[in-house]
């Protein structure tokens, strides 16, 4: 779909728009961006087209990312009410609602506040190469939690929210499953 342009109203040029766009609210690190679908190649994020591609890779919960022409690789998963993305070794839990969701979430006194535990799960197979925390240990916004080799990448596993590292159920050497609980973070 190159040379089609989508231009600020939502429309690709030379494309007319047979209904409403499809759009959803995108929560990731207590911040929102509004995200409206317009076909499967275009998107408007906060305002600013994109031209996308994202495609599954083999089995696994690999995902190819491709931005104006730029590639990306992410680990995606679901987990509960969130998305984990692991994407350049940083682990993102983002909230996904649509606009309807959202207003009535929001009518019900509903607020997509990071409170409580937050488990951190393994976001694909792999060895634990390190933990550079232990329990008991006060922990910021992006500090390393574990250190994770999965096909022969390294990944820092970090946190997505300040609290202190509680209940820690790996060990340096141990291989993991995907969605496997790895530490708690408080």
């Amino acid at each position: 779909m190159k040379g089609i342009r989508v231009t600020g109203n939502g429309l690709a040029d030379g494309k007319e728009c047979k209904g409403s766009t499809m759009k959803y609210i995108t929560t990731i690190d207590n911040h929102e961006f509004l995200v409206e679908i317009i076909d499967e190649h275009h998107i408007i994020m906060d305002g600013i087209p994109y031209e996308v591609d994202f495609e599954s890779v083999g089995n696994q919960p690999v995902f190819s990312l491709i931005i104006n022409g730029f590639s990306y690789e992410a680990y995606v998963a679901p987990e509960n009410n969130e998305w984990q993305v692991l994407l350049h070794g940083r682990l993102y839990s983002a909230i996904v609602e649509d606009e309807r969701e959202k207003r009535l979430k929001a009518a019900a006194g509903g607020r997509a506040i990071e409170r409580g535990e937050f488990h951190l799960k393994a976001p694909m197979p792999g060895m634990v190469i390190a933990i550079p925390v232990e329990d008991g240990q006060n922990v910021q916004i992006g500090d390393v939690l574990v250190i994770l080799e999965s096909m022969k990448m390294q990944n820092e596993l970090k946190a997505p929210k300040a609290g202190v590292v509680n209940r820690i159920k790996v060990n340096v050497g141990d291989s993991v499953e995907q969605n496997q609980t790895l530490l708690s973070v408080l």
